[in-house]
């Protein structure tokens, strides 16, 4: 699906050589700093190389207009971002970006309990802590129903429970519906249980690339 070919972005990173597969979940594990996220946003094409070239199924991220590209390959930041509004409003507003038609009230209440956020859709966003307006990002981006999900540190403001149910959700999710998920983790417990590869990363580089299961 991507495929790195000599990729570099200034001083903070070097991949030579790197595939992320199709209908896969790969992790990209490695300490703060380490080029996890700026992949990421290399795959979004948020920034572009300095050097080499990524290719998305077999086309130069170059030739391909980034609007339509961040409709297959969407992106969830790590600090979610949050739009003036009610609920409904910041569910509906990717959709709404696309030119797309808003659920009905009762597919968006269905998504609120996937990702387990008991809230009105009427209620405004802004009164929602932060481990809410993460779930409640997460929602949204599954909204989408994008070919691909980059996940910057999906449950970095949730609770044990609720992160093992999340992965739990967000896995049977991607691997029932055939969707591909790169996400950065700190927990390589969190890697190791739910990844099918796991890329390490250190400096800029990637370290070692392995599948955690075997």
């Amino acid at each position: 699906m991507f495929e790195f070919m000599d990729v570099g972005y200034g001083s903070m990173l070097s991949v030579p050589d790197l595939r992320i597969g199709d209908e896969q979940i790969t992790s990209l594990v490695g300490v703060s700093g380490s080029g996890k996220t700026t992949v990421l946003r290399l795959l979004n094409k948020m920034i572009s190389p300095t050097r080499g070239k990524i290719f998305f199924q077999g086309v130069c991220l170059e030739q391909i207009n980034p609007v339509q590209h961040r409709r297959n390959v969407v992106m969830l930041s790590q600090v979610p971002v949050i739009f003036k509004g009610t609920i409904r409003d910041n569910l509906c507003v990717g959709l709404r970006f696309q030119e797309r038609k808003a659920p009905e009230d009762t597919a968006l209440n269905r998504i609120l309990k996937d990702v387990r956020l008991a809230k009105s859709l009427d209620l405004n966003a802004a009164r929602l802590s932060g481990g809410e307006r993460q779930r409640l990002a997460l929602a949204r981006v599954l909204l989408l129903d994008a070919r691909v999900y980059l996940l910057d540190e999906p449950s970095s403001a949730l609770d044990d429970d609720t992160e093992e149910f999340i992965f739990d959700m967000l896995t049977s999710h991607a691997r029932q519906t055939g969707k591909t998920i790169v996400m950065v983790t700190h927990s390589r417990i969190i890697a190791r249980r739910y990844a099918d590869v796991r890329i390490e990363m250190a400096d800029g580089k990637c370290v070692q690339r392995a599948c955690p299961h075997e």
